[in-house]
């Protein structure tokens, strides 16, 4: 029996999914020295830093080794539009030659002698189809869910539904296996309406996670302790769960849109401001509102007088302010508020002026909250974020509820709204307030070498080495 590993990661090219894989990459090695990484860096112009991320985050690991696959066929661009999973995964689909040519490459230089390693494939839930080219090369795979356990069960019940069936649900509410209480429609991702390719390009993920030797979760057992349950109860063929996280990237890597200027000029402001006073809003990568939903931000940070840090991805200029934010807006905020247009957002929540969390509740976003001890308004937009905040709000307490079902194409949230979402918020006797610092601490105790996520490790790497 060999006592070596070699894991070939293939993340999603996403900051949000790259971010999470590459901290996991870098944990696996840290840990058990018998362990090597390779990361093929997938290319796609939907995300031109990727690459310069990728590289900045390790370059101080040069045990891990990356290989740039050379870009697949793009499929039309106006599939985005109709379904961005389906494109996402039409993409990935035409790079399985480029992922076999360098996977066999890779198996043809070690040397053929009983000490060769073993090798596995770490596949981001985008690129599940690469399975095949696994199977077809004997390489097992394991899946790594970016988002959480409960998201894993909202998938896995697809398979349970039919492939059409989500279209013809007449009740508003549908029990999940996972999910203690019924989840309404009104929270399931966009992809589960659309009957564009969405729909289909989830259900077939489904079905590929039966075909991993394991599910690796960026989570904790302390918070998904009732999902985690009921995906393993034995009476079912979902594979091992592992929850393994939070995996956050405490070190903040340089983004190429922030110069060192903007970034000490934010936590410089941030120093200036009594400590649990500012709320932060931020709302990831792809979070744009129009300026008609901008302004109902602006008043109704007016309205509630709380000092603000807003990142906004395409701040207002001086040929566009009057449109996108209330007249004499800018003039205001001097002294109580700074508008950027990007933050690192580690940073940021770990800063002793922060009290809130206005976000879209991407999973990562969620993470760094929960471990900075940052209770959110949540603002779901876009992917699973709906579901993410229903789980976090109504399920645990552990967000306080701005909007769970918001869908930009058609809802406006009023500055009444949001005045009152972020004045509950500012409450720090608030229960959620409690939960969140109680959660902050689970969220550490688990990472360490007793916790529930040290220890998970450990059994994925004595499943993935031969040892159990």
């Amino acid at each position: 029996m060999t006592n070596n590993a070699e894991l070939i990661f293939i993340p999603s090219p996403g900051i949000g999914h790259l971010t999470s894989s590459l901290e996991f990459a870098q944990l696996l090695i840290n840990r058990d020295n018998h362990l090597s990484v390779t990361i093929l860096c997938i290319k796609i112009p939907l995300t031109p830093f990727a690459n310069s991320y990728i590289k900045s985050a390790l370059a101080s690991q040069p045990q891990i080794k990356l290989i740039d696959l050379p870009l697949g066929e793009l499929p039309p661009q106006e599939l985005i539009f109709k379904s961005p999973e389906h494109y996402i995964c039409t993409f990935i689909e035409s790079l399985k030659p480029h992922v076999k040519a360098t996977l066999e490459n890779i198996l043809s230089s070690y040397p053929r002698s009983e000490s060769q390693p073993v090798v596995r494939l770490v596949l981001d839930f985008f690129c599940l189809s690469m399975i095949d080219v696994g199977n077809e090369l004997g390489i097992p795979s394991y899946m790594f869910m970016t988002s959480n356990v409960a998201f894993s069960a909202f998938i896995l019940s697809l398979l349970n539904r039919g492939i059409e069936d989500v279209f013809n649900v007449s009740e508003p509410d549908l029990l999940i296996r996972g999910f203690p209480d019924p989840v309404p429609l009104s929270v399931f991702p966009d992809a589960a309406f659309n009957k564009d390719g969405g729909y289909a390009a989830y259900y077939k993920l489904a079905q590929r996670f039966l075909d991993t030797e394991g599910i690796i979760v960026n989570s904790f057992s302390d918070l998904e302790k009732y999902a985690i349950d009921a995906l393993s109860d034995g009476q079912s063929q979902v594979p091992p769960i592992y929850t393994v996280g939070p995996l956050i990237d405490l070190k903040g890597q340089p983004n190429p849109n922030l110069d060192q200027a903007q970034h000490d000029k934010i936590l410089k402001w941030l120093d200036e401001q009594p400590p649990s006073s500012v709320v932060f809003l931020c709302f990831g990568s792809m979070g744009r509102f129009a300026p008609s939903q901008s302004r109902e931000i602006a008043v109704a940070l007016q309205g509630s007088g709380v000092r603000f840090l807003w990142a906004m991805n395409s701040p207002p200029t001086a040929d566009n302010v009057d449109r996108t934010l209330p007249e004499s807006f800018l003039e205001w905020m001097e002294g109580r508020g700074m508008i950027c247009g990007w933050a690192p957002q580690v940073e940021v929540l770990a800063h002793k002026a922060i009290v809130g969390f206005v976000s879209h509740c991407g999973w990562n976003s969620i993470l760094e909250s929960l471990w900075f001890g940052v209770p959110i308004l949540t603002w779901p937009i876009y992917a699973e974020q709906q579901l993410n905040a229903f789980w976090m709000e109504r399920q645990y307490g552990l967000a306080v509820e701005l909007r769970l079902d918001y869908r930009s194409s058609s809802d406006l949230v009023t500055a009444k709204e949001i005045e009152e979402g972020l004045k509950k918020l500012m409450d720090k006797d608030s229960m959620v307030h409690k939960n969140v610092l109680a959660m902050k601490e689970k969220a550490r105790k688990d990472v360490l070498t007793s916790g529930s996520s040290f220890i998970s490790v450990g059994k994925l790497i004595d499943n993935i080495l031969g040892r159990n």
